[in-house]
């Protein structure tokens, strides 16, 4: 077992990472509360890990609260639901939730703690690998409005997250592939090396090598932490980690989160803003079919679906809720390993780079749970 704390003023915690970790009781009893608890997880891991988990709440009462699975339900309904399933158990300010599941189920577990009499404990143990490397760590909690991705939620950072890396050995391999996106992005954003080595060491990512995957996960999460540590509310340094993604969330809300996973819709994010990057002079030449290539080699897509309407795309990129004042905050490169925080970039050359990334024809449509 490896521990990477993400060092904060406050609110700091651990991130463990090793197999088996779900059934760590000593572990676990380190940081539950003495109240109720609450695990929240989904209708497709809850048959898979709820067992293996539930030795570890010892004595403790506690609850499962099942949501649905797919990004469409991380909504305020299903959020009220979980909030209720609290007062139900007569949960007080010693309670703890446990997230068990994907991005989603951690999301919005996180936000129900955070509003739950103004803020409860809650612990996380991931079970994708896109809520390992990047939702499980940093305390963004949230739910998504129809006009746009994570558009209400707060910040409440976990006690401990338990990232088991056995879970990974049941995730789909779209599902998988999907979070590889999270894992290229941290080498755009300031990890030329680790670029380098996920070109190099693709084949054994793609076959899931054990030996590769936990240094994956690792060094994924120790440049989270690091982020995290100089920037926990992202008023500075901790927006490059959303490169790519309000492109990607333009297209999630664009298709009501039905058509893409989150890595799918990032993975074609990050390639538009390479590719703006480019026409702006900022990088050079070639940077955006580098960042492409790696991106195919994970399986993952690149371009904009032919069917999509930019203009529509671009109002969706309005909405976002990292769009500044003077104007839309984009994450461009300056190089593999060297990102900015830019928003001088006119609407015409954003729509432009869109349009130059998008296929040539329809691609046959492929609705998805999460």
């Amino acid at each position: 077992m490896k521990t990477i704390n993400v060092e904060l003023a406050a609110n700091g915690y651990p991130v463990y990472l090793g197999r088996g970790l779900l059934g760590d009781a000593p572990l676990w009893r380190e940081h539950l509360g003495r109240g109720k608890v609450l695990i929240v997880s989904n209708e497709t891991v809850a048959p898979l890990y709820f067992e293996a988990l539930k030795p570890v709440l010892g004595e403790r009462p506690f609850e499962l609260h099942i949501i649905p699975d797919g990004e469409q339900y991380k909504s305020v309904e299903t959020w009220n639901g979980i909030i209720d399933g609290l007062v139900r158990m007569q949960a007080r300010r010693d309670a703890t939730l446990i997230a068990l599941g994907g991005g989603v189920v951690g999301d919005i577990t996180g936000f129900a703690a955070a509003s739950y009499m103004r803020g409860v404990r809650f612990l996380q143990a991931p079970t994708t690998l896109l809520a390992q490397v990047d939702a499980s760590v940093g305390g963004k909690t949230g739910v998504n409005h129809p006009q746009g991705k994570n558009l209400i939620g707060a910040f409440h950072q976990p006690a401990a997250v338990f990232i088991d890396s056995a879970t990974l050995d049941t995730l789909a391999p779209r599902e998988f592939n999907a979070g590889l996106a999270e894992v290229v992005k941290y080498g755009a954003i300031r990890d030329a090396q680790f670029f380098e080595w996920l070109e190099h060491e693709a084949d054994a990512v793609v076959a899931r090598e054990t030996g590769a995957i936990e240094h994956l996960i690792h060094r994924s999460v120790l440049n989270k932490a690091e982020i995290v540590a100089q920037d926990e509310k992202e008023a500075g340094v901790r927006a490059l980690l959303n490169f790519g993604h309000s492109f990607g969330h333009a297209l999630e809300a664009e298709t009501a989160y039905r058509r893409f996973l989150h890595g799918e819709a990032v993975a074609i994010g990050m390639v538009v803003a390479a590719g703006l990057s480019e026409s702006r002079g900022l990088c050079a030449p070639g940077t955006a079919e580098r960042l492409a290539a790696l991106l195919r080699r994970y399986g993952l897509p690149v371009q904009i679906p032919a069917d999509l309407p930019i203009d529509r795309l671009v109002e969706g990129l309005e909405l976002d809720k990292k769009a500044v004042f003077s104007g839309l905050r984009l994450i461009l490169l300056d190089a593999i390993g060297s990102a900015r925080i830019d928003d001088r970039s006119r609407k015409q050359e954003i729509g432009d780079a869109m349009r130059i990334n998008r296929e040539a024809r329809p691609a046959p449509r492929q609705e998805t749970r999460t």
